[in-house]
């Protein structure tokens, strides 16, 4: 499954530091803004323990973990929404995800210069969301016009929809994202066709030095306030210190680092499986000798589009479901003894696979 997150921020807040830390790729990353121009995509392998134990268990000939992909999208400035800087284009960009990762400078360092002077994530943070909102506040006013046109012919489905519209308009009208307004399910069709920015699921990255990456400062206490309301995850993460991590050549000399910092995994880990969530994703295996798989879908998904993801054969001539638990896999020891001891369900089309599902698809040709 082709979904992207989008990072984005001010210049020079640690975007590209993190790009690189997450997908090994080599963003340039230098001390002035628009360093990024053109959107660098990373294919981020997702961490997940659960792999590293079925490997353990079933000695497959190879380990395939699922994946997500990253997108670096360059710093934003006042003005984005009406082209200023290579605004358009970087709001485009970020249509194009979804989801977002917004990177919040929150370290004080007079070596590395901010876009407006001094440290204050709190602006950082309002002026993307200006730039989003005033973007999305065009992409409604459209649509509004469009539908008031038709209401005035006596379309009263029209008028419900403008109506709706409005309700939207006056949210962004007062600051507020999109994806912080409770409107019914029914109501969400009305915008899907307008792929809002402020829609999309999004969370913050507090980027801080050492001293702060256990608990964080003033800054990330202040962002902590201003998004409790936001329905947005926050991470702390020193991308400084994560891309000293990457750089380190065994495991074990990353695990002395991470355990001098006081830490028990890479920050980059949290924020690809908080990625990984935000996304509204979920994990199923696959388990033999050939190959240990995860593969990726979408939670809440049946059976039949489970396996379609497999192979698009695999859900057309689906018929069943061979389901074992991961921690009935993981206690007795392997396929055999969970088949001998009851624990492997046959499933059928209607079944909801859960996150960690063992499957093997039985289907026609």
């Amino acid at each position: 499954m082709a979904l992207k997150c989008g990072i984005v921020g001010l210049p020079n807040v640690g975007k590209s530091t993190l790009f690189n830390c997450l997908s090994n790729a080599k963003a340039q990353s230098a001390n002035f803004p628009f360093c990024t121009i053109e959107p660098n995509v990373g294919v981020i392998t997702v961490p997940d323990e659960r792999l590293t134990k079925l490997e353990e268990l079933v000695n497959p000939e190879k380990v395939q973990p699922t994946t997500i992909e990253i997108v670096d999208i360059a710093g934003l400035v006042k003005g984005a929404s009406k082209g200023e800087g290579l605004g358009n284009k970087f709001l485009a960009n970020i249509r194009e995800t979804d989801a977002i990762i917004h990177v919040l400078r929150c370290f004080d360092n007079d070596n590395i210069v901010h876009v407006d002077g001094s440290v204050d994530p709190i602006r950082d943070k309002e002026t993307i969301d200006y730039e989003l909102i005033l973007k999305d506040l065009e992409a409604i006013d459209k649509k509004i016009q469009k539908y008031d046109k038709i209401s005035r012919t006596g379309d009263k489905e029209a008028r419900k929809i403008s109506d709706v519209l409005i309700k939207y308009k006056a949210h962004l009208e007062s600051g507020q994202s999109v994806r912080s307004l409770e409107v019914e399910e029914k109501e969400k069709e009305h915008i899907s066709d307008l792929m809002l920015l402020t829609a999309k699921p999004i969370m913050y990255v507090c980027n801080v030095d050492d001293s702060a990456v256990q608990s964080g400062n003033k800054h990330v206490d202040r962002v902590r306030e201003v998004v409790a309301k936001e329905n947005a995850s926050i991470i702390i993460i020193a991308a400084s210190t994560e891309a000293d991590i990457a750089e380190l050549e065994s495991f074990e000399e990353r695990q002395m680092f991470l355990e001098d910092l006081g830490l028990k995994e890479p920050g980059v880990n949290r924020v690809i499986q908080t990625s990984y969530d935000l996304l509204d994703l979920s994990t199923y295996f696959t388990a033999g000798v050939k190959e240990v798989r995860a593969w990726t879908i979408r939670k809440g998904m049946k059976a039949p589009q489970a396996a379609g993801v497999i192979h698009s054969d695999f859900e057309k001539g689906f018929i069943r479901a061979e389901v074992i638990k991961y921690s009935d896999f993981t206690e007795l020891g392997s396929e055999i003894a969970c088949k001998e001891n009851g624990k492997m369900n046959v499933e059928g089309k209607e079944y909801v696979v859960e996150d960690g599902d063992i499957m093997h698809f039985r289907f026609n040709n």
